[in-house]
């Protein structure tokens, strides 16, 4: 059902808001430091965690998918929003928060490709790709 799809987003949206509030706080930046961010993030795993407890059914779990497809698009339109200006004016903290995340990201590509298993593996656990 897609109502409950509607609640856990909506849960996570205003966990994530009074993260990035808190974080914002924190810093003493006076603005919300990746609340959208928290949001997606917390989706995921609360997702991830009710599926692998069979906590939802089918038709939940279409509605999470639902609108876990909607909320990328929501969340690119909100960040062409955002005053990058003032943000980068504001201090360094801005250019930090979003060049340190990029770069741990850009580092741990290589670190996940080798933790991936291949699919094609034989029962000896010999990579055997099919083309």
């Amino acid at each position: 059902m897609i109502i409950y799809g509607v609640a856990i987003l909506a849960f996570c949206y205003l966990t994530g808001q009074l993260a990035g509030e808190w974080l914002g706080l924190l810093l003493g930046v006076h603005a919300n430091v990746g609340g959208v961010g928290f949001a997606m993030l917390l989706l995921v795993v609360l997702n991830d965690w009710l599926v692998k407890k069979k906590y939802v059914n089918l038709e939940t779990e279409t509605g999470i998918l639902f609108w876990n497809k909607l909320y990328i698009p929501i969340v690119v339109a909100m960040s062409a929003t955002q005053n990058v200006k003032v943000a980068v004016s504001s201090g360094l903290i801005a250019v930090v928060a979003g060049i340190v995340p990029v770069l741990i990201c850009v580092a741990s590509i290589p670190l996940i490709a080798k933790l991936a298993t291949p699919k094609n593996t034989r029962p000896d656990g010999t990579y055997h790709p099919v083309s």
